[in-house]
């Protein structure tokens, strides 16, 4: 049985993160392998991956030194799932799951749907999870027998059939004809892969809801990174530190924290797991880091920052700077005194702009959204659910109000701000000179 991955979307609504969202690691390995991995813990080992012709290099170098046998196709465009599976057709000849990467779940998820694979004789078999709230995605209406009869895309608030959205968790039994009907169903909408289905179910074939409770995420917009974050490093059973390390004899290190190769902890830093230190790192004097942060590779969290509860990507620099749930890409710059704020003063739930449209993060505690190769001045502030775009700078002394779009520069001008385009590069041979001095402390 082979194992489908759809890599060939875009996550438009991640916006300012630009790295696709099977790309993003967490506890140093991209999601992509992790989500190999637990394939081949279900006892899968064929896969194929369906990539675009912009990630299928950094797919295929994923997939380099890991167990298992891979296929590789390429979706020219992003034309939803049902293009997507039809891309990689030819290495498909026998029963297959189709799998979402960007969903993460449990093992459980796989022992359930095999187990009703050998269990009932259906044409196809897809997840079933219950949510307490609206989830944008599809809803399944099925019968007494468990069986489906329609998937519901996107239904709208208070239109939803049942409290069961459908999970791209499927097993897909009767490929020959599931292609069939891939190939001859028609929509205006991105939704041809779920009416697909559908119209397989109206037409007498078998498709059993397999019913599944465990955890689960989407990442459809960056605040979901967080629970994705979470999640993992829950699973962190006992503090793992690289006897490659070095660590002051006065930092302070509690709880359940991973310490990769090479990193440097310096006197009076604290770190409180459970928490994600990676390769190369270098954690000033003084420094604080808590409350299930994860930081990248390369990165220098300097002189008393305090880095809480977020996610921080590769070669990031920190002075002096407070970071609260905040998501930040790679190669992002912070003058000292940066602050990001996450409270709002009326204390209620912070909101981002996605697409022209305010969108709840469902979180009162969240800061700001920090696309890749940004820079901060001293004494700069970024309120609650501001977003900068990739490229662009925050002057000295600028209070971020409202999103910045990538490739600018905003500074202060007496009692104005001036927004104009960046044409400021940075070199990266006086960033390497200032890790070669950093390494001599």
């Amino acid at each position: 049985m082979k194992v489908v991955f759809l890599c060939g979307g875009i996550g438009k609504r991640m916006f300012p993160i630009t790295e696709d969202k099977f790309l993003l690691k967490f506890l140093g390995k991209p999601l992509l392998q992790h989500q190999i991995e637990l394939a081949l813990k279900a006892g899968l080992k064929d896969f194929v991956i369906i990539g675009n012709p912009f990630n299928i290099e950094k797919i295929k170098e994923v997939c380099k030194g890991l167990k298992g046998n891979f296929e590789f196709a390429v979706q020219k465009e992003p034309k939803g799932m049902a293009d997507a599976v039809l891309s990689g057709k030819e290495f498909l000849d026998e029963e297959f799951l189709v799998i979402n990467p960007n969903d993460v779940f449990e093992l459980t998820a796989y022992r359930r749907i095999l187990e009703a694979f050998r269990k009932f004789q259906c044409d196809a078999y897809i997840i079933g999870y219950k949510v307490k709230s609206y989830f944008p995605g599809g809803y399944l209406e099925m019968n007494e027998e468990g069986e489906l009869i329609r998937i519901h895309e996107k239904p709208g608030e208070g239109n939803e059939p049942s409290d069961l959205i459908n999970i791209v968790i499927h097993l897909h039994r009767n490929f020959e004809d599931f292609l069939k009907y891939l190939e001859e169903t028609k929509s205006k909408k991105d939704d041809v892969y779920e009416c697909a289905i559908t119209r397989m179910a109206q037409d007498g074939y078998k498709i059993k809801v397999v019913m599944y409770d465990g955890f689960w995420k989407a990442i459809k917009y960056p605040w979901h990174i967080f629970d994705v974050m979470e999640f993992f490093l829950d699973r962190v059973e006992r503090p793992r530190i690289s006897n490659t390390s070095k660590i002051s004899e006065k930092a302070n290190i509690y709880g359940n924290v991973i310490i990769e190769d090479n990193v440097r902890i310096l006197e009076n830093a604290t770190i409180r797991g459970p928490c994600y230190i990676g390769r190369n790192t270098l954690i000033g004097n003084n420094a604080l880091i808590w409350n299930k942060s994860h930081i990248g590779d390369n990165c220098v969290i300097g002189f008393s920052s305090e880095i809480k509860h977020s996610y921080i990507c590769d070669n990031c620099w920190f002075h002096m700077s407070y970071i609260g749930d905040s998501i930040i890409a790679e190669n992002c710059s912070f003058g000292a005194g940066t602050v990001t704020a996450n409270f709002r003063f009326d204390e209620k739930e912070v909101k981002v702009n996605v697409k022209g449209e305010r969108i709840s993060t469902d979180r009162i505690k969240f800061g700001a959204i920090i696309g890749k190769n940004s820079k901060t001045g001293v004494n700069s502030c970024l309120m609650p659910g501001v977003k900068v775009g990739p490229n662009s700078i925050i002057g000295p002394g600028v209070t971020l109000m409202d999103d910045l779009e990538p490739n600018k520069i905003i500074l202060v001008k007496e009692d104005s701000f001036i927004i104009k385009e960046n044409k400021i590069k940075i070199k990266d041979e006086k960033k390497e000179l200032l890790e070669k001095l950093l390494k001599k402390v």
